[in-house]
């Protein structure tokens, strides 16, 4: 079955780097698009960054220049490298993607950014 797990969150202080990670298996990973989301505290799940199957990708206005999605097919994960990172940047994130019209969410990794 599908799998996907996120690691590499954590606390971290504004200005600060952090680079996710996403496993993902049970799936053709290099014919799929894949995708970061974050849920903020109270805030509705939203768009973080998106990477096609041919490496197209796609930001949310408030993290472009400052993080950078890529995937590893030969490992079959997923990447989000975040720089310069602000206390709004705080969120559980998720990584996404979708097999044969439905959609698969990992559980999640924290992220706490403090200022």
């Amino acid at each position: 079955q599908v799998q996907l797990v996120e690691s590499g969150g954590g606390l971290v202080q504004a200005g600060g780097s952090l680079r996710l990670s996403c496993a993902a298996s049970g799936f053709t990973f290099s014919i799929n698009r894949v995708g970061w989301y974050r849920q903020a505290p109270g805030k509705q799940r939203e768009l973080v960054a998106r990477i096609s199957s041919g490496g197209s990708t796609l930001y949310a206005d408030s993290v472009k220049g400052r993080f950078t999605i890529s995937r590893d097919n030969a490992k079959n994960t997923l990447y989000l490298q975040m720089n310069s990172l602000k206390p709004e940047d705080t969120a559980v994130y998720y990584c996404n993607t979708a097999v044969d019209g439905m959609n698969y969410w990992g559980k999640g990794t924290l992220v706490t950014v403090s200022s």
